[in-house]
């Protein structure tokens, strides 16, 4: 995992930011809001399988979860948890930690974690190819040091404007328990929203060392019925 953060920053130094890419793209980021927006909202409603692969190579001690996630019509994210394999203190002291972050963020007030003006700085790098698809890429600076906002870029795919990557590492961490945050998280394009696809991290602890996580989502299936009320939406993955 460590290489392959080390090959996103590596392919990132290669781009050379120009004004002329930025005027065939003149709304780029207004753009991006918005279709990102849209993409949330699409969202609302959906369930997806997910599988994570962690690790704490410090203690050789390993772990596999796999899940349903579920997204609310209110955006908050809930998980039934379907199996595990592995060491019990990976389960519970990095997988659980992990879902139980994101739930919690997706509770708050998600427009102050939005990528927007109003919570980074874009700056221009250049134009790529990611899978496949043409982006334009960005470096991103916070406005402030908030929890879930995090310095690092984001590849926005030029024909849809949604995201096809996010990398970086948070510029304040959730626990006191954590000493650095570090990620990739990569999207593919369906039904012209951007849906999660498979995210890397690198957790710096301070109590279990190093701990790595692999993400995969699959089988993502958009709601065409009415959601459940977030009421009923029970946190399922009570990990021991």
């Amino acid at each position: 995992m460590k290489s392959a953060l080390s090959v996103c920053l590596f392919a990132c130094s290669l781009f050379a930011a120009s004004h002329e890419a930025l005027e065939t793209v003149p709304n780029v980021l207004g753009n991006f809001e918005s279709a990102t927006n849209t993409g949330e909202l699409r969202l609302r409603g959906a369930s997806m399988d997910i599988e994570i692969d962690a690790s704490l190579p410090k203690l050789h001690r390993e772990g596999r979860f796999h899940a349903l996630r579920k997204i609310s019509r209110l955006g908050r994210i809930s998980y039934e948890a379907l199996r595990f394999e592995g060491d019990r203190s990976v389960e519970r002291d990095v997988i659980a930690r992990y879902l139980t972050a994101e739930s919690e963020a997706q509770a708050g007030n998600a427009a102050s974690l939005g990528l927007n003006h109003k919570n980074y700085k874009f700056h221009f790098k250049g134009v790529a190819q990611l899978f496949g698809r043409q982006a334009y890429v960005f470096r991103l600076t916070p406005r402030q040091k908030r929890v879930g906002l995090f310095k690092g870029e984001v590849w926005i795919d030029a024909k849809t404007s949604m995201p096809l990557r996010e990398s970086g590492y948070f510029v304040k961490n959730p626990s006191v328990f954590l000493r650095r945050v570090s990620f990739i998280r990569d999207y593919k394009i369906q039904n012209e929203v951007a849906v999660p696809q498979h995210i890397e991290t690198v957790i710096d602890t301070y109590l279990v060392g190093r701990a790595e996580m692999h993400v995969d989502y699959t089988n993502v299936s958009f709601s065409t019925d009415s959601a459940p009320a977030d009421s009923a939406l029970v946190q399922a993955f009570s990990l021991q």
